[in-house]
């Protein structure tokens, strides 16, 4: 392997939305930098359940009521 062409390595802390610190090590940043997080597991819909409430109403369902007026009708269709 080539010397020096790769990066730093060395540890910094994570902050969570709730404050929690966590130590780990990255390429990111200087060493000792704080890396404070505005989404995660605490924060996002994926983890928080915010997509399931958003499935519930079902995607059939939502695309039928936004577009109930659009185009032809059931009986413009039948007079064909």
């Amino acid at each position: 392997m080539k010397a020096d062409i790769h990066p730093d390595y060395h540890e910094i802390t994570v902050v969570t939305t709730k404050g929690e610190e966590y130590s780990m090590r990255t390429t990111w940043g200087k060493p000792g930098d704080v890396m404070r997080l505005d989404v995660d597991c605490y924060s996002h819909p994926a983890w928080s359940g915010g997509a399931q409430k958003i499935t519930e109403r079902g995607a059939l369902d939502k695309f039928s009521k936004r577009y109930a007026g659009f185009g032809l009708s059931a009986e413009a269709g039948d007079k064909k």
